[in-house]
């Protein structure tokens, strides 16, 4: 093993505990998990004692010397999907926007290399779409939603990215509540207990004032999750817009 792949996974190691989601958005984990087995692999081989989760942790210059090292190999679709995957976990637990940004141009670099990969083109609309959210940038939403469509011609029935596409319609500057509907409406037609689909039909049809419909969403996910983070909110929202 050459040393950037050895670099690689060891910094796959400290990133794997530290995996995370920003703003309730669902990441594919599969490539993750595989460079965590691996990891694991070499590391009961090398017999170094395993570090605990909370003291694992990146300085600036482990980050910098990662993001040269994938720059100096630009070519390496590898080395930029792997590194990528595992900086966005990071990035999104720290919520770091500035990281966010490096981690959009190496998997940018990724799908240049192979456009068919299907975890790259989710993971790039996954951090577009954080990007946008952060920043308030349109264009950033824009890529993300662009990101989604590409990856559902190749895969239309993962609910995740169904609701995500729809996600690119409603939380954005300038709503687009019919087409946020239709998305989530497919989602949940695929998959009536997708707890995020509810989350955001609620607050869809919240947008759209019908209020009814809202209630019905919502006691749907009720049963299906009564400690919904998102609930209380829901339910003031929907208490307010009965009195306006």
């Amino acid at each position: 093993m050459n040393k950037n792949l050895i670099g690689l996974s060891i910094i796959g190691i400290l990133l794997g505990f530290a995996g995370g989601f920003l703003i309730a958005n669902a990441l594919n984990r599969g490539q993750i998990n595989k460079l965590l087995a691996e990891n694991l692999r070499l590391e009961k081989a090398s017999a170094e004692p395993q570090s605990k989760p909370e003291d694992l942790t990146l300085t600036e210059a482990e980050i910098k010397e990662k993001l040269t090292q994938a720059e100096n190999n630009s070519k390496d679709f590898g080395f930029q999907k792997g590194l990528g995957l595992a900086l966005y976990s990071y990035a999104a637990k720290k919520q770091d926007a500035i990281l966010l940004s490096e981690v959009a141009t190496l998997l940018d670099r990724a799908h240049n290399l192979n456009p068919d990969d299907y975890q790259v083109l989710v993971s790039l609309g996954n951090v577009n779409f954080d990007l946008g959210q952060i920043k308030r940038d349109t264009d950033r939403n824009l890529k993300a939603r662009d990101a989604y469509q590409k990856a559902l011609l190749k895969n239309p029935m993962d609910t995740d990215v169904v609701t995500d596409l729809g996600l690119t319609y409603l939380l954005t500057d300038a709503p687009e509540i019919k087409r946020a509907e239709e998305f989530l409406s497919k989602a949940l037609e695929q998959n009536p207990n997708n707890e995020r689909a509810l989350q955001y039909m609620t607050q869809t049809q919240i947008a759209a004032r019908n209020i009814e419909e809202a209630g019905k969403f919502l006691a749907r996910l009720k049963s299906i999750n009564p400690s919904n983070p998102g609930m209380r909110d829901l339910e003031a929202q929907i208490s307010q817009a009965k009195i306006q």
